[in-house]
Parts: C-alpha cells; structure tokens; sequence
C-alpha cells in the first residue's frame, strides 16, 4: 500500500472495490443464502408422508367435486406436521399437541411468524409463496424443520 495517498486516487481505489462487491455473481448469492438455511442443521427434518392432491383410493375418484382443501402431513421422530391449504390460509396442527411457535420462511428469505397454542393448532394467513417451507419450534425444545413445500 502507498504511504500518501491522494483524494483522486483514493476514490479511484473505493470506485473499483464498489464495482467488484456489485460483480457478485447470482448464483454466489443465491447459495450464500441457501447455505445460511442451514443455520438451523440441528433441527430434524419432518419427511412428507401424506399429500392429498396425491390420494389414489377409489373414494377419492367417486367425489363428484374436487375437494377445496389439500391435507399434507410432515413426520418426524419427535412430532408430525398436519397441514390443511385452503384459498387463502394455511391451517396446522402438531402432534402430540404442544405450544410453540411455527415460522414459514420462503426462498427469498421473508419469513412469518405464528404462535401455536395449547392444543398444537396454528394459522397462517396468507398462505406464503411457493416455494415455502416450516420450522417448529416447541416450548419443550423440540425443533423440526420440513423440506420446501410447492403448492
């Protein structure tokens, strides 16, 4: 580094790391935030073992309307994740039944909030955009996390 610097030059040098910090290519940025998603590797990861929209029993096919409600069910070792999807909200219940709360996060990094009461029930309204997914957290220090939800 020089020992005396003038104003030109120092603004010449401040112009050129501004322009290589905005040179960040996407995808760098893109798994910077993919990997920050990881924060929380602790947390288990509920598999989906049910998801309505792919329900083959032949009842299903007798209906003479489509159902407006899609189920999906979230299982881990510690506690499942039932999700009712309606038009506008997102309905959910954790079991066994324990308070806590439930944050959805989308792939941009907005996240909401919601409390879960007493009988393991929550609501998100409106439902996040696709894709989407949710981390439990419960008083007594469980923590599950479901894998990207696509609706």
């Amino acid at each position: 580094m020089r020992e005396a610097w003038d104003d030109e030059q120092l603004m010449e040098a401040l112009a050129e790391a501004f322009k290589a910090r905005q040179a960040v290519p996407p995808e760098f940025v893109e798994m910077a935030k993919d990997a920050y998603m990881w924060h929380n590797i602790d947390a288990e990861l509920a598999q989906l073992t049910y998801d309505s929209s792919r329900d083959s029993e032949p009842a299903a096919s007798l209906r003479s309307e489509a159902a407006s409600i899609r189920a999906l069910t979230f299982t881990s070792a510690r506690l499942s994740i039932e999700l009712e999807i309606a038009e506008s909200s997102l309905l959910g219940q954790l079991m066994p039944p324990r308070k806590g709360t439930v944050e959805a996060r989308t792939r941009s990094g907005e996240a909401t909030v919601t409390p879960v009461d007493e009988i393991g029930c929550f609501s998100l309204e409106p439902i996040p955009p696709s894709p989407f997914r949710l981390r439990c957290q419960t008083e007594d220090g469980s923590e599950v996390v479901t894998g990207w939800i696509m609706l």
